[in-house]
């Protein structure tokens, strides 16, 4: 079974969860059949493990980790892999794929350049 994890930074603020638990909700809406998970380097609850060990006690056979990192820092380049790794020896019957952090993405990047552009109305 496929799944998702939505993979962001954390924050103390509660308000700063709203978009990507937006967008989880978004992506089952688009997918119902898709198991999607949150995960949080800091600050937040559940981490990266808790959350794949979740998923696969749902069924999950596959799992996509989405970093929701508009910059790709420290925490894309080297705390990221290293918490895959960790996460991929705990689950070696798991595929776990990384996709690129949401900065990277060239849809992303001009999307948003479009939305910069576009007229205040």
């Amino acid at each position: 079974m496929k799944s998702t994890i939505l993979f962001a930074h954390g924050s103390r603020d509660p308000l700063w969860r709203v978009p990507i638990e937006s967008i989880a909700k978004r992506i089952q809406e688009l997918d119902p059949h898709e198991l999607v998970g949150l995960a949080y380097l800091e600050l937040n609850e559940p981490d990266l493990k808790a959350c794949l060990q979740d998923l696969v006690q749902r069924g999950a056979t596959e799992v996509r980790i989405f970093p929701l990192f508009l910059g790709v820092g420290k925490h894309a380049r080297q705390d990221l892999p290293v918490l895959v790794g960790e996460v991929k020896a705990l689950h070696p019957s798991v595929r776990v794929d990384v996709l690129p952090s949401v900065g990277e993405m060239p849809q992303v990047i001009d999307f948003l350049a479009q939305l910069a552009l576009s007229p205040k109305d």
